[in-house]
């Protein structure tokens, strides 16, 4: 806004026929916007840190280059005149821009303003991503995160495209491209009603579902076949009445007291509460988290932060699911 405003200046200088080598300096819009906000000569040149001769001779180099009087004199005071007063709007405008630049800019040095972008399966984004985010933020209070939940195989294709900063997955192998580091790993753990009988056992094996009716993740999904697989080597059949494809839809199923379910243990936990009761299991059926860096996507500089802050949260997960047993 400024330079137009300077670009407009010299187009009046020109059309005034004033003296050609005169322009509107930065020092004299300075000036300008000082004595509009003091109201005085005097004060204005107090806030600038110079005198008073000096502000004076400024403004009468700012009329004379914009062509007009910005000021009545009146009895030893200023008075803006109506095209002064448009003119501070103006001014006003452009200040505001360049103090908004100056803001940015500073919060840059730390990279307050950096935004993350983090991809995860959606059981983690309900588990374990809040967690992480809170102790990142009592380190970064500024940063700005992107999460977005992905289910697989579509989010191991995100980050073998470098798409995110970080990946939250539930798998060993590294996507192409990509580094992987495991967060934790844990036993899937049985839900049930908790005014189901079989809650009153500390442990469940396969047999305890015999002829229970089950709730079953997505056919497709890969921590339902190997729980299918655990019931059909230990020869038991369940009632498979409902599937549903996320972890926290068999809690909620099973909450109104639809059925049992295995499920992941942080999912679990988190859904765990006086309807419904998790209960560890006599074999391991392994849920593996890990973190997932792309390896050619340039670090962001809060990278490492939020990194950190994952780490801490599954160790907390994991003491919390030592101590409920699971």
């Amino acid at each position: 806004m400024l330079p137009d405003l300077i670009h407009i200046a010299k187009y009046r200088f020109v059309q005034h026929s004033y003296n050609l080598d005169m322009e509107l300096s930065h020092r004299q819009i300075e000036v300008f916007r000082a004595v509009m906000g003091a109201g005085h000569v005097t004060r204005a040149a107090e806030l600038l840190h110079t005198s008073q001769p000096t502000v004076s001779r400024e403004l009468a180099r700012l009329e004379q280059v914009l062509g007009y009087a910005l000021f009545d004199r009146v009895r030893g005071r200023l008075h803006p005149t109506a095209r002064a007063l448009a003119l501070l709007d103006e001014v006003n405008a452009s200040y505001v821009g360049l103090e908004r630049i100056a803001a940015t800019a500073a919060s840059l040095k730390h990279f307050a303003q950096g935004r993350l972008t983090l991809a995860s399966l959606p059981a983690l984004g309900h588990a374990l991503v809040p967690a992480a985010l809170a102790g990142f933020a009592t380190v970064q209070p500024q940063a700005r995160v992107s999460l977005e939940s992905l289910e697989s195989p579509m989010l191991e294709a995100a980050l073998a495209e470098q798409r995110f900063d970080l990946g939250l997955v539930e798998r060993r192998e590294a996507p192409a491209a990509c580094v992987l580091q495991t967060l934790l790993v844990a036993d899937e753990v049985a839900v049930l009603p908790s005014a189901h009988p079989l809650a009153a056992r500390q442990r469940l094996a396969p047999a305890d579902f015999a002829g229970q009716t089950f709730i079953s993740l997505a056919p497709t999904d890969p921590y339902r076949q190997q729980i299918d697989a655990v019931f059909a080597r230990a020869g038991v059949a369940r009632e498979l009445r409902l599937d549903t494809p996320s972890a926290v839809s068999v809690c909620a199923l099973v909450r109104q007291g639809l059925g049992l379910g295995i499920v992941n243990p942080l999912t679990a936990l988190e859904m765990a509460c006086d309807a419904l009761v998790v209960r560890p299991l006599t074999v391991s059926i392994p849920f593996h988290v890990a973190l997932v860096r792309p390896a050619w996507r340039a670090e962001h500089p809060l990278r490492q932060d939020l990194e950190t802050a994952l780490v801490l949260a599954a160790d907390a997960l994991v003491r919390r699911l030592s101590a409920a047993g699971a």
